[in-house]
């Protein structure tokens, strides 16, 4: 799945009242940059940069979309070869739950 359209899907199956405080991921899928900000109501993604995140996503597009379409986690593998890198363990944990 294309990045652009991945981030459209995912807006579409947020699910509200999962995160708990309003955060700010920075997401480097591919080629392509953005930042997803999760609050109690919604889900906005945006294409750009952000300097603060919460939370710092790099992956292969086929990885992420795993990750937030079929709540599998990376496996060892995707991270050894690059595929996968994130800044926090604890909030990667909790994007899997925020969508259905």
């Amino acid at each position: 799945m294309n990045p652009d359209s991945l981030v459209l899907e995912m807006t579409r199956r947020y699910v509200p009242g999962k995160v708990p405080r309003a955060l700010t991921y920075y997401l480097s899928i591919g080629d392509h940059k953005f930042v997803m900000k999760l609050d109690a109501t919604a889900c906005t993604i945006t294409p750009g940069k952000v300097d603060n995140a919460d939370c710092v996503i790099k992956s292969h597009p086929d990885v992420f979309a795993r990750l937030v379409l079929e709540r599998k986690a990376p496996g060892a593998l995707d991270i050894a070869r690059g595929r996968f890198k994130t800044s926090d363990v604890g909030l990667l944990s909790l994007l899997g739950e925020c969508f259905r």
